[in-house]
């Protein structure tokens, strides 16, 4: 597979300008496109200009918003049909594939563009193999050369001649590039944060020789130049009364939110009981301390934070005793709020230093990790939804187990790159497609290289349309501050998905009068729902009509088979009323059932209202009666005591008689004077 050169010596998109000129299409994102495709027509084959016809339109106007056009104007729906196939692919992306169509098909384009030399560089495959280069005659151009350095990484360099900076310098697909970085580089560390904003790296924290660090890095992804953040700390917005120093940590997590950077959790010297959350913001450089509501999950390091949404999901981690987790817990980002999530099904087991990713907003990956005797390897999925844990069967090149590794996703595409396994660091750079499930290897390196390391981090970026890979840092044995990166080809990635657009033969009778056999022109583009697709014009073979009455048969057999698509919606329309008028008629049904159903349950709610009304005269009679009964209780209490004193009487006047009679007869009175004075 040979690298074929391309024009460069001016960017997108003036590149694209330029291209399109070149080809008829007006040259400018004012031109109109009407006559845009007779310009390419008269230039290239049907197909083709169909084909850029419709990647003009995106990169110009955008996804396709046009009405599909009537059947009997073939011209037209076959520029709809070409620019409709494209999807929701990226201007940026429309506009790199349009110039290497282009390019396949006029390789000397640019050098009849203008008077201006021509100075190109490594930029797309061709399909030819045999093509070395594509330059005018008796110049020599500087090549990019490859040279291994003396850690076994990969450094690519260039000739003086040729001037490529920052990311543009990634002239080659699958495999980690060392670049030259200017600026004072960071501490060698690891377990440390990455997070991408602005076109920008930042680092922040992590480990070096068993200390905790502090200062926050960030490197121009532009020019690759380092530079040192002065930070200072802020009352956040939400705790105004939290304005404090920012402590050294490590096994945080660092996400881009907006145009800010959160950080969360991590391992301190001085460990507090629940999760922290700070706020960075890079226009005031200042950290804020977030007041956060809810229950908050115990402090931890080592965990997973995805951000879904407009929430973080944070999974397992371990805690300041060493204790492993596998709790799950979610923060709203606008309100601020956590929520322990109770799940069903069967949850990875405790661990810590896994990946975790989000596919489709729905479902959260979680791959690898370690405990503290042995790595795993498995693949544990969560729907977000359902809150229900599963373990889906793992297809392709199952990756071995791992801890420590670092992984980021572009569209469906999940890369994952470094990692341990107690014995040694993992050289092979993964990739799993969300959609399939299917794991491939991007590349695998020799030797104790510092992407085979522990505690790296892993971002993704973009130069020029295309998705770059960064990594930095980690841990092998030795502390590392390199950074290298990898430009990822669709190819090796991505499965392709075959979106034919054939050109109907209706179309020759506007077009030239020419026959013409293409094979298949395929380009992998990735779109910006993360899908792929294949644009393919196979074999057209566009034969012109012979005559008028050929013609009018073709416009009659076209509006025939509208009109059939007519009747068949039609049909279906009718078809649509009466399942409505069936549905009406069983609802009117169940409404007269339930009417009866009512007065049934009404009358024999009356019935139940006369049992009570009737029950509540008996229980005031008997109330009456009862308070009769407490009357005559009273009266015969009060009977009871009146006789009572009355016996008592009676026996003291008998005893007071008997007690006389005895002392009256010591006296000498006889007892007839005592009763009779």
């Amino acid at each position: 597979m040979s690298l074929a050169r391309a024009s460069s010596a001016i960017a997108y998109p003036d590149r694209f300008y330029a291209a399109a000129s070149y080809a008829g299409f007006g040259g400018s994102p004012t031109s109109s496109s009407s006559a845009a495709a007779d310009g390419a027509i008269s230039r290239f084959p049907n197909d083709v200009a169909l084909l850029l016809y419709g990647l003009y339109q995106q990169a110009t106007v955008g996804p396709c918003n046009m009405p599909k056009p009537r059947a009997w104007n073939p011209v037209e729906h076959s520029k709809w049909t070409s620019w409709n196939g494209l999807g929701n692919m990226a201007s940026t992306e429309a506009m790199r594939l349009f110039v290497k169509i282009l390019e396949e098909e006029d390789p000397s384009w640019y050098s009849r563009v203008a008077d201006t030399k021509v100075e190109p560089v490594i930029d797309v495959e061709m399909n030819n193999p045999n093509v070395e280069s594509i330059s005018p005659p008796e110049e020599i151009y500087p090549e990019t050369k490859t040279i291994s350095t003396e850690n076994g990484s990969v450094l690519e360099t260039q000739d003086k001649d040729v001037i490529m900076e920052g990311l543009g310098s990634v002239g080659v697909y699958d495999q980690w590039i060392a670049p030259s970085v200017s600026g004072q580089r960071p501490r060698p560390r690891y377990e440390h944060g990455a997070a991408v904003l602005q076109e920008k790296m930042y680092i922040y924290g992590g480990s070096h020789n068993g200390r905790y660090l502090s200062e926050l890095q960030v490197l121009d992804l532009k020019s690759l130049t380092w530079s040192k953040v002065e930070t200072k700390a802020s009352a956040g917005t939400f705790d105004p009364s939290s304005a404090v120093s920012l402590a050294p940590c490590a096994g945080h997590s660092l996400i881009s939110w907006g145009d800010k950077l959160i950080m969360i959790a991590g391992h301190t010297k001085d460990t507090s009981e629940t999760v922290a959350v700070k706020e960075f913001d890079p226009y005031t450089c200042t950290w804020s301390s977030l007041r956060a509501y809810g229950k908050a999950p115990v402090s931890r390091g080592g965990q997973s934070v995805t951000l879904v949404g407009t929430s973080l999901v944070m999974f397992g981690g371990e805690d300041a005793t060493r204790s492993l987790l596998n709790d799950l817990h979610i923060l709203d980002l606008e309100t601020m709020t956590w929520d322990d999530i109770d799940t069903v099904g069967v949850p990875p087991s405790p661990r810590s230093t896994h990946a975790a990713a989000v596919h489709a907003e729905r479902y959260l990956l979680i791959f690898g990790g370690g405990s503290h005797a042995t790595c795993f390897n498995d693949l544990h999925v969560l729907d977000l939804h359902s809150m229900e844990w599963s373990r889906p069967t793992q297809q392709g090149e199952i990756p071995s187990p791992r801890a420590g590794h670092a992984g980021v996703t572009i569209g469906e595409n999940w890369f994952i790159a470094g990692g341990g396994n107690n014995k040694s660091g993992v050289s092979e750079t993964v990739v799993l497609d969300m959609s399939t499930l299917v794991w491939s290897v991007v590349t695998s390196l020799q030797g104790r290289v510092p992407l085979a390391s522990e505690g790296l981090s892993l971002v993704a970026s973009s130069f020029g349309g295309e998705d770059i890979l960064v990594s930095f840092g980690g841990y092998n044995g030795r502390y590392s501050n390199e950074v290298h990166v990898l430009k990822p080809s669709h190819k090796s990635t991505l499965q392709p998905k075959a979106v034919e657009n054939p050109v109907p033969d209706s179309v020759a009778v506007l077009l030239p009068m020419k026959n013409t056999t293409r094979d298949v022109v395929t380009e992998l583009e990735s779109l910006q729902d993360g899908k792929i697709r294949e644009i393919a014009i196979d074999n057209v073979d566009l034969d012109p009509l012979k005559n008028s009455d050929e013609s009018t048969e073709r416009l009659i057999l076209a509006l025939k088979s509208e009109k059939e698509e007519l009747d068949a919606a039609v049909a279906k329309e009718q078809m649509h009323t009466l399942q409505l008028k069936q549905e009406l008629a069983d609802a009117v049904t169940r409404k007269t059932d339930l009417t009866k159903e009512l007065q049934s349950v009404r009358s024999q709610l009356a019935a139940e209202q006369s049992r009570c009304f009737k029950l509540e005269v008996d229980v005031a009679e008997l109330r009456q009666k009862v308070q009769t009964m407490e009357t005559l209780e009273k009266e015969l209490e009060l009977l009871q005591r009146q006789k009572a004193a009355s016996e008592q009487a009676a026996l003291s006047v008998k005893q007071r008689q008997s007690s006389g009679g005895v002392w009256g007869w010591l006296a000498g009175s006889p007892p007839e004077s005592r009763v009779n004075p």
